[in-house]
């Protein structure tokens, strides 16, 4: 099974008035100003999973500052899944900015379907230690849920591009200290967070740490993956490709050049991701979430 772990979508109203959204939350304003950033609906993924011969996708919520918008992009994603449950597996964004509103808005959607969390971002100036201690409150009902987290990373050096966040690793890693028994997802190769994992202590920390190959050629050469494998192992390395950013191929293409086994490939392309969301797939635990 082939099995894209991270996408993005936008409701209707989102893609058709974009300037309107624009001038409502910044973070939007960031990454989605300029037209050549593309804006993507259900359909358009359904016929891109169909062309590519992409079993399921994952579909990240959009991590706005208003509540009303949060729970208007959940409810988009939470309906796709519930007209297509064999192909879409939804995360929701709850509204970080009011801790209880996020447990709410999270216990909400994890009652209509919801597999995870995410994509969290922090776009301007990284991960605050606010926001650490608000992340570690959320979190603190997930452990035995099968609920993941996947959190925007960018690495602290290279190129520029809208919302990259350089100063998000040592953030990262005081939070995954404080939340051990939860499943996280780190965007973008964690940002290079796994080369750390060299270090005992940080391996330690990420334990339960997936990380998703988002944008990877946009930034990494395809040796990316072996090293990868080499440090992590297989198993935790999930392929996502960022839907609309680029088309799976150009993925599939780097794991080809990189010389990764049919085996290895295979657990990255799906069966990694099919593991991570067994839980959440049988909707087991949907009833242990509760708002504190």
């Amino acid at each position: 099974m082939i099995i894209d772990a991270h996408t993005h979508l936008f409701p209707d109203e989102v893609r058709k008035k974009r300037k309107k959204f624009c001038t409502r939350d910044e973070s939007f304003r960031l990454l989605y100003d300029g037209e050549k950033a593309r804006l993507a609906g259900l359909q358009d993924l359904l016929e891109t999973m169909d062309r590519e011969n992409v079993d399921r996708s994952v579909v990240c919520g959009f991590p706005w500052k208003d509540p009303g918008l949060c729970r208007e992009g959940n409810d988009y994603l939470l309906d796709g899944a519930r007209k297509f449950p064999d192909r879409i597996l939804p995360l929701i964004c709850p509204p970080l900015h009011s801790l209880r509103q996020a447990k709410k808005e999270l216990a909400r959607c994890l009652s209509r379907g919801a597999k995870g969390i995410g994509e969290l971002a922090f776009y301007h100036g990284g991960i605050t230690a606010p926001e650490v201690r608000r992340l570690v409150s959320l979190a603190q009902s997930l452990p035995g849920t099968g609920v993941p987290v996947l959190l925007h990373a960018s690495e602290p050096v290279g190129h520029d591009y809208p919302g990259k966040s350089p100063k998000t690793l040592q953030p990262i890693y005081h939070l995954l200290r404080q939340i051990p028994e939860v499943d996280v997802i780190l965007a973008h190769w964690g940002g290079g967070f796994f080369f750390y994992e060299l270090m005992p202590e940080v391996a330690r920390a990420a334990r339960r740490v997936y990380y998703d190959t988002a944008a990877s050629p946009f930034l990494y050469r395809p040796q990316i993956y072996s090293l990868a494998v080499r440090i992590i192992g297989p198993d935790r390395i999930l392929w996502g490709s960022d839907f609309p950013l680029l088309s799976p191929a150009r993925y599939f293409r780097q794991m080809a050049e990189a010389g990764l086994s049919p085996r290895v490939r295979a657990k990255i392309q799906g069966g990694n991701a099919q593991r991570l969301f067994a839980t959440r797939i049988k909707g087991g635990f949907d009833r242990q979430y509760r708002v504190q």
